[in-house]
């Protein structure tokens, strides 16, 4: 392993702003996907989707709802298996969490898949007696009738130990079936999911990929941390799959951290240099609440002095931000908050609060969000 390198914190911040594409945006979204190895799908849309709010600050000239289109295309020119270049599923170390990956993921998530298929779990688990009959009936459906979304299942049973409460069998089902790998997201239609068989989603070239060993998928998983946050705390077992890949760096009050020696050029130069003209110039961002710059509470409070939680699921009562508020970047600090929320109906973002350091404006950066949603 490398020696470690100090940096003053200032210098950090410099850095993973830059490396995290959010001083110079990718030219494109397969590049800013690439970059990053994957990027972390919500549905929940209150000032626009997580997704979204992530990339539209990491990619030029990014448009509500393309990484949907990346993914699926659209009616009039839908991805087939032969032309798809990135698909969704669930991160095999936490299988909560959604994500859009490049094709390259696809052999690393076997092992997770069917590690699956045999533990218990009312979402992902294993299948019980009723829907392994059913699942049965699914697959000879789809690979009959093409890509099917569970209300097309003339099934009208209910599954109270799903997921979401009283979900039907045939959902909980096909729910399984996509964490086993069994099928895949082949569509959306306003986001209702239209699943298929593999072979008809990912290319041959990718279905014929090897699978990767054990080791070889923990330094994958080891390596997507560090390209997902490019500056990060890594547990002991990430650290010994990686450690011939990374530059350990000490900064004061942070822990260890880490990031890919592929990125110590970029870091020299924060070392170096002041910050860019491009970053002097640039406005206050308006973060997503799950952004990769804020992901790390912990990274974040000590790093950045900000201490922030999203409050989608804390109880109104307890909230000290908002039900979505989106944290502000001004240059290399964090200086508050504002809380949107879009009025499709009248067209209009509204701001239900907002926290702004004085000194600070940030009404271009809600307007510009607005424009982004077509909002006035």
């Amino acid at each position: 392993m490398l020696p470690a390198l100090k940096l003053a914190p200032a210098a950090a911040r410099r850095f993973v702003r830059r490396a995290l594409l959010l001083t110079q945006p990718a030219p494109d979204l397969a590049t800013a996907l690439g970059h990053h190895g994957y990027v972390q799908i919500d549905p929940i849309n209150v000032c626009g989707r997580m997704h979204d709010l992530i990339l539209r600050n990491r990619v030029v000239d990014y448009r509500e709802g393309d990484l949907m289109r990346h993914l699926h295309g659209d009616a009039s020119t839908p991805r087939t298996a032969a032309t798809r270049i990135a698909f969704e599923h669930h991160l095999p170390s936490l299988q909560n969490i959604l994500v859009a990956f490049p094709l390259e993921a696809w052999p690393h998530l076997h092992a997770a898949n069917r590690a699956r298929t045999q533990r218990g779990g009312a979402w992902s688990g294993k299948l019980d007696a009723r829907q392994r009959r059913l699942a049965e009936r699914i697959l000879a459906e789809i690979a009959t009738r093409g890509a099917l979304s569970s209300q097309d299942i003339e099934d009208n049973r209910r599954d109270h130990h799903g997921w979401g409460a009283g979900a039907t069998l045939a959902k909980t089902t096909l729910q399984k079936l996509f964490f086993h790998g069994r099928v895949l997201i082949a569509r959306r239609v306003n986001q209702r999911r239209y699943y298929d068989l593999p072979e008809r989603v990912l290319p041959a070239a990718t279905l014929a990929l090897p699978e990767p060993t054990a080791p070889e998928t923990a330094r994958w998983l080891a390596t997507l941390k560090l390209r997902q946050r490019r500056l990060t705390a890594l547990k002991r077992e990430e650290l010994r799959a990686v450690e011939d890949l990374v530059q350990p760096i000490v900064i004061e009050g942070c822990g260890p951290l880490y990031c890919l020696s592929t990125d110590v050029p970029s870091l020299l130069s924060a070392i170096e240099n002041q910050p860019s003209k491009i970053e002097n110039l640039t406005p206050p961002l308006l973060l997503a609440p799950l952004d990769p710059l804020i992901y790390d509470r912990r990274l974040t409070a000590t790093l950045w002095g900000y201490d922030y939680t999203w409050e989608v699921y804390t109880p109104a009562a307890r909230r000290t931000r908002g039900y979505y508020a989106l944290p502000i970047l001004s240059g290399h600090d964090f200086v508050g908050h504002v809380d949107p929320k879009a009025d499709r109906e009248n067209r209009k973002l509204r701001v239900i609060s907002r926290r702004v350091r004085r000194g600070h404006v940030v009404a271009p950066a809600v307007r510009e969000l607005a424009n982004f949603l077509g909002l006035k």
